[in-house]
């Protein structure tokens, strides 16, 4: 039996999704979207849909005057599961000190591992819900976490587990992916820490069946190509996608390797060529592109007209993680924009409906189409371009998963159907 689970009607500016060209939208003025079942029923017009799908007939009608109306944003790279404070590596940043610095100094993505080893599952998934919560609130839908801060078999079985109970209980759809190869533990040589992932971790893994893709820091001073092929593929023989931390620090070829590989998407690219940019597009591997870790980092932007240029479906996430702590997508898009040379339509492609190709999702996730999920949100705004232009300040108003309506702006409690 059908319901009519959501009516948004009146919207001053409909979204639904990139229009053929691939840089600008679909877009319909006073625009309405019905969700029957938890899917896109029908868009357009606000007389023809509600003619057919009357908003009183709904479980949730939403009366969008004045509002835009756009796809929930979908997060393709986020280390959104971690324990411990790092704000201090900030502050020396500030003062000077490099990523490899602080590396160098036992920080970095080391001492996180430290905090995670020792923090239990409860604690984990507590810390892990808050951020969702704030993900929620500042309209993201769907996100992807990754292990890595664990990087011995225990933790990182232990971080998938709490990565799979965070998608039972909240409403963002949560996608996992294994991540043993973030950084080389201490005490361990890369090559003998690269057979423990294959031969010890990988197949732990497996067992379990609590990961979708597996990605490899690709590196100067955490993985060779060499090393991070050989974790790829038997990843891949262990049935998860593969994906690549590619060229962030400096060019050693990871663009390329992911290309190879076939994997659903390279991450970062601050230092890939041109070259790369068209193994990437020949092989139809997603560039995703992070200029939040840039900007934390005081480094390059990506160069994403060059990505365009090229004809590459560029995405864009938040990394969000210890090191890059911004949770909004909002943020990335203004980054985007300003950094990047994306216009507020391209950017906005690139967080839902792009990203949504950076975790191989083809059921029309990250548009608001008929079959599309029913994912939504309504804006305190008039226009997607408020989106970026709004820097600073969160302009997600109403959210709406599977037709649901699971935030909005006046939300003081959590979004979690179970606590921790």
């Amino acid at each position: 039996m059908t319901a009519l689970d959501a009516v948004v009607y009146g919207a001053a500016e409909l979204v639904t999704g990139p229009a053929a060209d691939g840089h600008s939208l679909e877009i319909y003025e006073d625009g309405a979207v019905a969700i029957v079942d938890g899917t896109v029923a029908a868009v357009g017009p606000t007389t023809e849909v509600t003619a057919e799908y009357p908003p009183e007939s709904a479980s949730v009608a939403v009366d969008a005057s004045g509002q835009a109306v756009v796809p929930g944003f979908v997060d393709p790279h986020t280390h959104a599961l971690f324990a411990g404070d790092r704000s201090d590596e900030f502050a020396a940043r500030l003062r000077g000190k490099s990523y490899q610095d602080i590396l160098a100094d036992g920080g970095g993505i080391l001492r996180t591992v430290r905090a995670v080893r020792d923090a239990d599952a409860e604690t984990l998934l507590s810390n892990l819900l808050a951020h969702l919560d704030t993900m929620l609130a500042h309209g993201t839908t769907t996100v992807e976490v990754k292990s890595g801060y664990g990087l011995d078999t225990e933790t990182e079985l232990r971080m998938l587990r709490v990565i799979d109970s965070a998608d039972d209980v909240h409403p963002v759809d949560v996608v996992p992916t294994f991540m043993g190869a973030h950084a080389v533990p201490e005490g361990w040589d890369a090559d003998d820490y690269t057979a423990a992932v294959v031969d010890e971790q990988l197949p732990a893994v497996k067992s379990q069946g609590i990961a979708e893709f597996c990605d490899v820091f690709c590196e100067e001073g955490a993985f060779s190509v060499a090393q991070s092929r050989r974790i790829l593929e038997a990843g891949a023989a262990a049935g998860l996608t593969p994906k690549v931390h590619a060229e962030e620090l400096g060019h050693i070829g990871g663009t390329q390797l992911a290309a190879d590989v076939g994997a659903a998407s390279a991450d970062h690219l601050l230092h890939a060529t041109n070259d790369d940019i068209d193994a990437l597009v020949e092989s139809g591997v997603t560039p995703v592109l992070l200029p939040g870790t840039a900007f934390g980092l005081g480094a390059e932007y990506a160069d994403a007209e060059a990505f365009l240029d090229a004809g590459a479906s560029v995405a864009v996430a938040t990394d969000f993680n210890p090191n890059c702590h911004s949770h909004s997508m909002g943020f990335a898009l203004s980054l985007a924009c300003v950094e990047m040379g994306l216009t507020p339509a391209e950017a906005l492609i690139a967080g839902t409906k792009h990203a949504a190709l950076a975790l191989d999702r083809t059921d029309g996730l990250g548009t608001l189409r008929p079959g599309s999920p029913g994912d939504a949100v309504v804006l305190a705004a008039p226009s997607h371009v408020h989106i970026p232009y709004q820097y600073g300040t969160n302009v997600v108003d109403t959210v709406l998963k599977d037709g649901s309506v699971v935030s909005t702006s006046t939300d003081e409690s959590s979004h979690r159907d179970v606590q921790p």
